[in-house]
């Protein structure tokens, strides 16, 4: 592995706050098309939350996958 520039935990960081965002839009969405089967629509602040933690997972996956291109295009 080549490790220039930023670690795959400092862009972690900065792109949670993406990360969070769309998982939250992505959560509120999925409750409004489970609502078609008679499930409860998820309100803003729960969409927040469930998004921020989910977001997790998934910036940090993402930030795995630009660290491997970042070491693959100094190749």
């Amino acid at each position: 592995m080549i490790q220039d520039g930023w670690s795959t935990r400092t862009i972690a960081l900065v792109l949670y706050p993406f990360g969070a965002g769309a998982m939250a839009v992505n959560v509120f969405f999925a409750s409004l098309i489970g609502s078609w089967v008679g499930l409860p629509i998820l309100s803003t602040g729960w969409s927040i939350l469930i998004g921020a933690l989910i977001g997790v997972p998934a910036t940090l996956a993402f930030a795995r996958h630009i660290r491997n291109l970042i070491d693959r295009s100094a190749k």
